[in-house]
């Protein structure tokens, strides 16, 4: 029978080497073992990744942690415990800001006084990560915790690293680190996600990225079409080349050929120099089309031949150019019923539709919320130079209820409106700002049927054409409020050509 503690806290973490678990679960595990050999009151464990720490798991504190990203350089405890080899553990009053102040659970304020420690984890003698324990008694660390968690440490390397094998993270370490640069030149948001439905994207976009593959990228407004684009494009043989991306949606019609081929100087009024479209921008490499479905019909036909032929001409040119390019498209739109319809080509659809994915709305994605509100609670923290921003304990289950009609787009929005509001509202700066639900200001039950009716307003004796443009007016800004601004979305919504809204909205003085 083992009578050694820490090997029956670690007898099970080794049992589970030769099992195929979840990353989540396997690190989750580890916590277990680790917080049943050393009790306290929050432990994490934290990878390294270039000059952040990102939280795989934690236990004790905020669901929202795992959401966060924690700059080394914005954080001197975490970069203390990276300088060091082994364990280190900070003074019970210790004045370096603490990364977890606001996030242990059961506890709203300040860390004044607390015990303190971690130790890096090292894999193939290289910094992987950090392990930390947080405990709320002041005294409850000592010299033995130091020597067990470094025990622990080595064994918990141990375990990472043969859990990463047998998931095959390491069988993809030398290619991520060939396409590093260039996926960070091109990623602007981090895929933050836990969920069944996140993690199923991203087996797809792991399983169509390596291919050839034309993709449609289909999903609600606000839902990261654009950063799927970038996921695919980074998993692509095409990382290393540019991925060029271009909003369909924004181009004037009598822009948008040019701005797809090129033009010739004087192949039109303001062509006053040569110059090379989107395709031959994007040749070896990726061309993102977003909101392809805005496209004209008689666009649709010159991109369609240069799909099939890869050969194109620029405006005012009869010179045929080569190109050999990957298109990934995103729209949200139905498609299928455009081409019924007759507003778009049922052979481009095809061309581009080669592998169809759909982008999931968040109201879809369960908890995922919380980590992206972590995220964006991070971002706003250091935007506005706060110690600490959190959410309130209540305001978690306001995020789960909402519908999220905008999506992430929405989310972001959301709390840095609220880290506004809560930062306006506080008589002095706060070391710690919390977000309340008062904060977020969420409707409880979103959706169409909460919305109060639109009303024309009573009006004086008058022309009927001045009553009809007060009511076209109020019906436009609606539209435009449900769709946040987007005024393609608006032009479907209310069954006008994009242009012809556009026209309307400048009679009306809208634009």
């Amino acid at each position: 029978m083992t009578t050694n503690p820490l090997l029956r806290a670690l007898l099970p973490l080794v049992d589970d080497l030769a099992r195929d678990l979840p990353e989540s679960e396997r690190y989750r595990r580890l916590l277990e073992a680790l917080r049943q050999w050393m009790p306290c009151d929050a432990v994490a464990l934290l990878r390294l990744d270039e000059n952040q720490l990102v939280p795989l798991a934690v236990d004790g504190l905020s669901p929202d942690t795992l959401g966060r990203r924690f700059k080394v350089e914005e954080h001197p405890r975490l970069a203390a415990l990276l300088e060091r080899r082994g364990p280190t553990r900070f003074a019970a009053g210790c004045e370096l800001p603490d990364p977890y102040d606001g996030l242990v659970e059961g506890h709203r304020g300040h860390l004044e006084v607390h015990d303190c420690m971690g130790c890096p984890l090292y894999l193939d003698d290289r910094p992987w990560g950090l392990l930390t324990l947080d405990a709320l008694d002041p005294s409850r660390f000592g010299q033995n915790d130091l020597d067990n968690l470094e025990a622990f440490a080595s064994l918990a390397a141990a375990t990472v690293k043969a859990g990463e094998r047998i998931s095959g993270l390491t069988r993809r370490l030398e290619d991520e680190r060939q396409r590093a640069e260039t996926y960070r030149q091109h990623r602007e948001r981090e895929m933050i996600g836990q969920s069944a439905m996140h993690r199923r994207l991203m087996e797809e976009i792991a399983l169509v990225g390596g291919s050839e593959l034309n993709v449609l990228i289909q999903g609600e407004t606000g839902v990261g079409k654009e950063l799927v684009a970038q996921a695919l494009h980074a998993h692509s043989p095409r990382s290393a080349r540019a991925l060029i991306s271009l909003n369909c949606a924004a181009l004037p019609e009598t822009l948008a050929e040019s701005e797809l081929f090129g033009h010739v100087r004087g192949a039109f009024s303001g062509a006053v120099a040569e110059r090379r479209g989107k395709f031959e921008l994007a040749d070896g490499g990726t061309l993102f089309l977003d909101e392809v479905g805005e496209l004209p019909l008689a666009v649709q036909a010159k991109l369609l031949r240069v799909l099939q032929s890869g050969q194109l001409q620029r405006v005012g040119s009869d010179r045929e150019h080569q190109v050999n390019v990957r298109v990934l498209a995103a729209t949200n739109r139905d498609l299928a019923e455009e081409v019924r319809s007759g507003r778009f080509r049922a052979d481009l659809y095809h061309r581009l539709s080669v592998y169809p994915l759909r982008v999931p709305p968040l109201r879809e994605r369960g908890r995922d919320v919380l980590l992206l509100a972590g995220y964006f609670l991070e971002e706003n923290r250091h935007r506005l130079g706060l110690r600490a921003l959190r959410l309130a304990p209540e305001a978690q289950p306001a995020l789960l209820a909402y519908g999220w009609p905008g999506n992430v787009r929405e989310l972001e929005h959301a709390i840095g409106r609220a880290a506004l509001k809560a930062l306006a509202a506080s008589p002095e700066r706060p070391r710690i700002l919390t977000l309340f639900p008062r904060h977020l200001d969420l409707p409880t039950t979103p959706g169409p049927e909460n919305e109060p009716p639109l009303v024309l307003a009573e009006r004086p004796a008058g022309p009927l054409k001045d009553a009809l443009d007060d009511y076209q007016r109020q019906l436009i800004r609606a539209s435009l409020a449900r769709q946040h601004d987007n005024w393609a979305a608006a032009a479907r919504e209310l069954g006008l050509d994009r242009a012809n809204l556009h026209r309307l909205a400048k009679r009306l003085g809208l634009r």
